[in-house]
């Protein structure tokens, strides 16, 4: 995979994340509460060394139901601490013993009744509560770092999970497009990140010249709080107010089938920055996937970074779905292997996301 340039200089600090799965602690935000009526349980659990679509396998066989009766908003990481809302639907029977259930690592902490299956990206974000054990770096640095994130927000790369060791999901996202027969899960998983492969080129472009929070001409700004974007506008007073605080964000593509909807510069650097990914752009366009557009600038809420010893950084901060803890991470810390430590397993199989 390239290496994403940074937006603020190289990170002031040194360490290592995930030395245990309590240093990366997820809780998700639901849009949505529970009813107390209905077919559904709605279960909040709280998990380590699982990823979502697993567990959710094995709830629905301790409930004897089918996996897609089994709801969920967001898919969490398995090498952390996260708590997160499944609803299983139960037509005309009651609750399972949910305290009954045995899996390693996994707690149900309540059980409620609720209308109807938890959805897709029915969360209003994520709370993290990450630990960083600092080794080396620039520690008076780090203050003025977290101010500017605080001010200007991150790249809002897709994170590298998404794509697979040494950039695995891309290549075979190729060999996808170029016909390889693949199981209907590992297609979704590929598609994904193709597309995120073809979006962090753009992001990377506009990171090297500087326009990644700001808008160029011909700009397609992404609402923040929403998937809906707007444009091409030309710059004016009401944009910039807007940009400044947070409202709208520059956006880059999402790649499928018709036009790029930017024009005049931002279509210029677009069509740049894509070019040399042409065989992934084809493909995308090809599976059926409509050109959609994402926020270039990600700007963590609550951000707070505090030493909780001598040797180790406390990070909090909200994040809105489907963006990633890790880009924000990386414009502090360099992360490391941990000294003495193997290597790092695999990623699953599908990809986890901050979302």
């Amino acid at each position: 995979m390239p290496a994403w340039p940074h937006a603020h200089g190289g990170p002031p600090l040194i360490g290592a994340l995930r030395t245990t799965p309590e240093d990366f602690i997820v809780e998700e935000l639901p849009s949505v509460a529970p009813d107390d009526g209905g077919e559904h349980d709605w279960l909040w659990v709280r998990k380590q060394g699982a990823n979502t679509a697993w567990l959710a396998g094995e709830l629905a066989r301790f409930a004897g139901v089918s996996e897609r009766d089994v709801g969920y908003a967001g898919r969490k990481d398995r090498n952390a601490l996260t708590t997160q809302a499944f609803t299983v639907h139960l037509p005309g029977r009651a609750s399972p013993e949910w305290s009954q259930l045995s899996i390693p690592g996994v707690t149900v902490l309540s059980q409620r009744r609720h209308s109807r299956k938890l959805k897709r990206g029915a969360l209003r974000g994520n709370r993290f509560e990450l630990r960083v054990r600092v080794t080396d770096g620039d520690r008076a640095a780090l203050d003025d770092r977290v101010g500017r994130l605080q001010r200007y927000g991150v790249p809002n790369y897709f994170g590298e999970q998404r794509f697979g060791r040494d950039g695995v999901n891309v290549e075979r996202a190729a060999a996808l497009f170029a016909g390889q027969r693949m199981r209907r899960s590992e297609r979704e998983m590929l598609i994904s990140a193709a597309r995120s492969a073809v979006f962090n080129a753009v992001l990377s472009q506009r990171v090297r010249d500087g326009s990644w929070d700001r808008g160029l001409p011909g700009e397609v700004w992404s609402l923040a709080g929403s998937r809906s974007w707007f444009g091409p506008d030309v710059d004016d007073d009401d944009l910039e107010h807007r940009r400044k605080i947070g409202d709208i964000h520059p956006s880059g593509p999402l790649w499928g089938r018709g036009e790029l909807p930017t024009a005049d510069a931002a279509l210029a650097v677009e069509r740049a920055a894509v070019a040399p990914y042409q065989t992934l752009c084809e493909g995308l366009a090809s599976v059926g996937l409509a050109q959609d557009r994402r926020a270039l600038r990600l700007m963590p809420e609550a951000l707070i970074a505090t030493w909780l010893d001598p040797e180790t950084l406390g990070l909090a901060f909200t994040l809105p779905p489907g963006t990633y803890a890790t880009v924000v991470v990386r414009e502090l810390v360099a992360v490391a292997q941990p000294p003495n430590s193997p290597p790092s397993p695999p990623p699953p199989t599908q990809f986890s996301a901050s979302s």
